[in-house]
């Protein structure tokens, strides 16, 4: 069992409100990851946790024992850094030893948890080297070894695959996510990168200026964003976002971008009746932007005309950066499209997956 639970928590620097009230629980076992852009409370409410930093109201719960007062060293976390922060004269077996030695474990037990996390990392021929000897992807499991040998009830681990290339950074989170399976311990994962975050994570928490804005699955986040920063947070690329307004024709409503009118499945007016004739916020991802020819069948399909300005072909798909009168987007199109810059084109809005803010509250309207 090891839950952690945030209770109220506010954490103030001076006047400055880094963590806003935060409520959470993590359950035990759960691969949660806090996300959220550069300076929204993500790392400090994981310092909080740690204990690196002292909160300023609320509690922090750790199964079911408040840790306020607990000093870092007796909350039974273990935690990986950006920084690898290794020994430089010290081996690898050294380094993953190290905070076993200061508690006076004995040798057998110290070579038995070293060696264990060696052979669940992949490590075991690196143990006699020292960390210069060694690739950044090599040093960032041993900084995860040194952790997995204190077998914590939490592991948190704070942007630690920020300072690898991009392939490795594939690699590396793949084998983050086969060692909690592993493990079977509660990870709580802070990252910027919500592409890191949708393929890792059990559940996303997803923060802006200290406050929690949402928290729920990957796929829950991506289908059913609660206001216009997770929508556009959430996805890569980000969701397009048109000023509209809704208008009624007969029977019937439309999203009114000016430059473009589409029309509101049947499913999805009555929730924007009371929206008639007010400005709203238009959202459609990428990936629901097609090329007629090539839509999937059975979408609720309305076409617009664009002109491409770029276009980037990524093998697999084509991203076509469009504008009209009013508009920049992007559309993810399929690679059997043929088109060039300055083509004057028509495309098709998946209506199916279409969103609506609220203009001045900037929540999804459903």
């Amino acid at each position: 069992m090891s839950s952690v639970t945030y209770d109220h928590v506010v954490k103030r620097f001076d006047d400055v409100v880094a963590v806003n009230d935060l409520n959470l629980e993590v359950k035990d076992k759960e691969f949660l990851v806090l996300v959220g852009p550069s300076g929204c409370g993500k790392s400090t409410a994981l310092r909080c946790l740690a204990g690196l930093e002292t909160i300023t109201e609320g509690e922090i719960k750790i199964d079911d024992d408040v840790v306020n007062d607990v000093a870092p060293k007796d909350r039974d976390i273990a935690m990986v850094f950006q920084s690898y922060a290794l020994y430089p004269h010290m081996t690898v077996y050294d380094n993953m030893a190290f905070g076993l030695k200061l508690r006076k474990y004995d040798k057998a037990e110290i070579e038995r948890r070293v060696n264990e996390a060696a052979d669940i990392l992949g490590i075991e021929p690196l143990l006699e080297r020292k960390p210069r000897q060694l690739s950044g992807g090599q040093r960032q499991r041993v900084a995860l070894g040194r952790a997995i040998v204190r077998e914590p009830k939490v592991f948190l681990l704070d942007e630690p695959l920020s300072n690898l290339d991009a392939k490795l950074r594939v690699q590396t989170r793949s084998e983050i996510t086969k060692l909690h399976k592993k493990l079977g311990t509660t990870f709580i994962y802070v990252t910027h990168d919500q592409v890191e975050a949708m393929t890792m994570a059990n559940r996303i928490a997803v923060l802006n200026f200290g406050i929690l804005q949402q928290v729920d699955t990957p796929q829950q986040l991506y289908d059913y964003p609660d206001n216009l920063f997770v929508a556009g947070f959430i996805g890569s690329p980000a969701m397009n976002f048109f000023s509209a307004h809704i208008r009624q024709e007969g029977g019937d409503l439309f999203v009114d971008g000016g430059s473009f009118k589409v029309k509101v499945p049947e499913n999805r007016q009555a929730v924007l009746k009371s929206y008639v004739e007010k400005a709203v916020i238009f959202g459609l991802r990428p990936e629901d932007i097609h090329n007629p020819d090539y839509a999937p069948p059975g979408i609720i399909a309305q076409e617009i005309e664009a002109e491409v300005d770029v276009t980037e072909l990524m093998g697999n798909e084509i991203f076509l950066y469009l504008k009209d009168e009013n508009h920049d987007f992007i559309a993810r199109v399929d690679p059997r499209t043929e088109t060039e810059m300055g083509d004057h084109i028509k495309i098709a809005f998946n209506m199916d997956n279409m969103h609506i803010f609220d203009k001045e509250t900037e929540e999804t309207v459903r």
